[in-house]
């Protein structure tokens, strides 16, 4: 008999509200789902497997524990309820915010700049080492150092130009837990070795971000819609969105994408998609926007979010739009 897996549909709470969301367990079981440890007392478990807060918390963060089955076969997880307090700017600061403020893109002094601005998300792209160690770089290789094909120990060595060190995932997601106002858009980048090293470096990811307890943090992309499937089917509540540009928004909602995230020559071809998407609760980015002029044709259109190496210049029109 399979082992079973906890999750939860949803992984945070409002301000003000005691509503968390439902216990899933795989595969769907009769056996009853109980709270345990000292969290238990924060929390009530409806029969519908509804998990809810006894009250309101004031905390940026609560953890409940979970249980499932009896005696030997009894599973137990712990998971991190973040209370929802991220910002809904739309502005996503492409690789961190690192253009105007002197941070290396993708470093982590990049991350706490774009959560200094007041950013909606801050974008980084993850990379497996040789012996399956998760780094952030956009390229595959570091100065001519192929991150796939190295080992974590001399990737570990490896310095970017604002002397930080090339971050882990791990490092990064420790960064980005300490604040619930700016989410972590992860891209995982596709394998440039093979399909099955992109599932592999897929499942690595989720597993990261479930041993941190950040579900309620992090939203996932990309480029790869396999890898996109992957982190579905091992986190089914997981918000993920697609990057490549080439499916219309019904193909997304058919597998359960939180939305798509296409350039913004794809959107401008394809600008009913926009409402499309909506319509099917569909969210819409769009990237890498650094035009003034196609930020304003964007935000007119009410997109969810813009991802930018410009997020200054885009923080200051959503201001103004607000105000007005």
């Amino acid at each position: 008999m399979a082992q079973a897996q906890i999750s939860l549909t949803n992984y945070s709470f409002k301000p003000g509200s005691t509503e968390v969301g439902k216990v899933v367990v795989a595969p769907a079981s009769k056996a009853k789902v109980t709270l345990v440890g000292k969290s238990a007392s924060l929390f009530t478990l409806g029969k519908d497997n509804a998990l809810k807060l006894k009250n309101t918390s004031a905390e940026p963060w609560v953890e409940v524990v979970l249980a499932v089955g009896q005696g030997q076969n009894t599973v137990q997880d712990t998971f991190r309820i973040v209370r929802d307090e991220f910002i809904t700017n739309r502005v996503v600061a492409h690789r961190g915010a690192w253009k105007n403020t002197g941070a290396t893109e993708n470093s982590i002094g990049a991350l706490q700049h774009a959560i200094k601005l007041g950013c909606a998300g801050s974008e980084f792209d993850v990379h497996m080492s040789s012996d399956s160690v998760l780094f952030i770089h956009h390229d595959h290789d570091v100065n001519g150092i192929h991150i796939e094909k190295n080992p974590a120990a001399e990737l570990a060595k490896l310095k970017l130009p604002n002397g930080e060190l090339l971050p882990t995932l791990e490092a990064y997601l420790q960064a980005g837990l300490n604040q619930n106002k700016t989410k972590l858009i992860l891209e995982i980048k596709p394998s440039a070795i093979s399909k099955e090293r992109g599932q592999a470096l897929a499942r690595k990811v989720v597993e990261m971000v479930q041993k941190h307890k950040a579900q309620g943090w992090v939203d996932y992309i990309s480029f790869d819609y396999d890898i996109c499937r992957k982190v579905k089917e091992l986190e089914p509540p997981a918000k993920v969105a697609y990057l490549n540009g080439e499916k219309a928004p019904g193909e997304l909602a058919k597998d359960k994408m939180y939305g798509f995230d296409y350039h913004h020559s794809v959107v401008k071809k394809n600008p009913q998609w926009i409402e499309e998407a909506h319509a099917l609760n569909l969210t819409v980015n769009v990237w890498t926007v650094n035009s003034p002029d196609m930020m304003d044709w964007l935000l007119q259109r009410k997109v969810d979010f813009i991802t930018t190496n410009e997020p200054e210049i885009l923080l200051e029109k959503v201001k103004k739009l607000t105000a007005n």
